[in-house]
């Protein structure tokens, strides 16, 4: 049997942890950049694109630590046969063949990507891609426009 101060130590720490043990926990849901920030970015880079030309811009996307990368947010762009032409997440994939990639359901992203840019100059493509940050395949769309005879586009988490 505890003494009797003992037992009171213990009474008043248990009292006092109480609340704590049925607090709700904090959400764990990531919070990603969205649309405004996507579309502004991306009008940066068309803006970049137009007044320094391919070959500046493109290095300025390909910058991990540059100001056309921020947080979660990236550049890309794509020839219009679907070759990379810079890409801000991983600027190793510069000139390779891109035209089939699809998500993880199987779209064809590159191409309705394409698609879309050649027969509206731009617009959104919604798919479904792996968050390297969490590791979870999420809901993604894509926000691009045709520059000539390249495809800009910036991607945002969109769940």
């Amino acid at each position: 049997m505890l003494p009797q101060f003992p037992r009171l130590i213990l009474a008043v720490a248990c009292a006092a942890a109480a609340p704590l043990a049925l607090a709700p926990a904090p959400a764990l849901a990531a919070t990603h950049d969205g649309s405004a920030e996507a579309q502004a970015l991306l009008t940066r880079a068309v803006a970049e694109l137009k007044g320094v030309g391919p070959q500046k811009a493109f290095a300025e996307f390909n910058d991990p630590q540059g100001a056309f990368h921020t947080r979660e947010l990236y550049v890309f762009v794509f020839s219009l046969s679907g070759a990379y032409e810079a890409s801000g997440a991983d600027p190793r994939l510069v000139g390779t063949d891109a035209t089939d990639m699809t998500d993880a359901e199987g779209k064809p992203l590159v191409r309705d990507m394409i698609a879309l840019a050649k027969a509206k100059g731009g617009g959104r493509v919604d798919y479904v891609w792996l968050n390297r940050a969490d590791n979870r395949v999420e809901h993604k769309r894509s926000l691009v426009q045709r520059v000539g005879d390249h495809i800009v586009g910036v991607g945002y988490y969109a769940g």
